[in-house]
């Protein structure tokens, strides 16, 4: 999508960048596309960057199909889907074990070739194709699966933000004629507030407030 290009998720970081003035956000939370993950790091050097398990499972989940025959497909999809029930810094240690046994037991089966048959312009292919796949996409920048665990004020996922920009829309329009820099603090405020679910959140966020800029 044009949308999603370098350019452009660079000029929001350079927005948000000027908006923020001289403090960088908390972190980031994404599907972990390569324009992203570049403009990220680009406008906001090292912050942490979630990748978003609800995506990683989604696709995870088109590779492995649950009605397949092959033992291995299930099992390794039972494992995609156990990765969005992680809680504590202990848990990636285990949800890593049972790949490593996984492997040992089916790892041969992404490395089998098929033969192509005469005329085909390819020699061979890898046999079983999206097991490799969804392989790649739960053990590529594994690490980076678990920087919720790390640091809990950044959720695992941004599903939250299904819907979330209709109603910011609806928000501004409820509140027309406040200019740029106050809708911008509205939206903050707004947001800060709602993602807020319980007093433990507000005190963890207030705790961070006090921290960051009493400095």
């Amino acid at each position: 999508m044009g949308s999603e290009t370098y350019d452009a998720i660079g000029r929001d970081c350079k927005a948000l960048g000027d908006r923020l003035e001289h403090h960088l956000p908390m972190g980031a939370v994404s599907d972990w596309k390569g324009s992203i993950v570049a403009a990220v790091a680009s406008h906001f050097g090292n912050i942490p960057h979630q990748r978003c398990l609800a995506h990683v499972t989604r696709a995870a989940k088109r590779f492995l199909p649950r009605n397949s025959p092959f033992d291995a497909t299930k099992k390794l999809r039972w494992i995609a889907e156990h990765i969005t029930v992680l809680e504590t810094s202990r848990d990636p240690a285990v949800w890593k074990t049972l790949l490593v046994r996984w492997e040992k037991e089916y790892g041969f089966m992404l490395t089998e070739k098929t033969q192509a048959p005469t005329g085909i312009s390819r020699s061979w292919w890898y046999t079983h194709g999206n097991l490799r796949r969804a392989w790649r996409l739960l053990t590529y920048d594994q690490d980076l699966l678990f920087v919720f665990l790390i640091h809990p004020l950044i959720p695992n996922t941004n599903n939250a933000l299904e819907g979330v920009n209709s109603n910011l829309k609806q928000k501004l329009g409820d509140h027309r004629g406040m200019k740029v820099p106050r809708q911008a603090a509205f939206l903050c405020w707004y947001m800060a507030f709602t993602r807020s679910k319980s007093d433990k959140d507000v005190k963890k966020l207030w705790a961070y407030w006090k921290s960051t800029f009493s400095r």
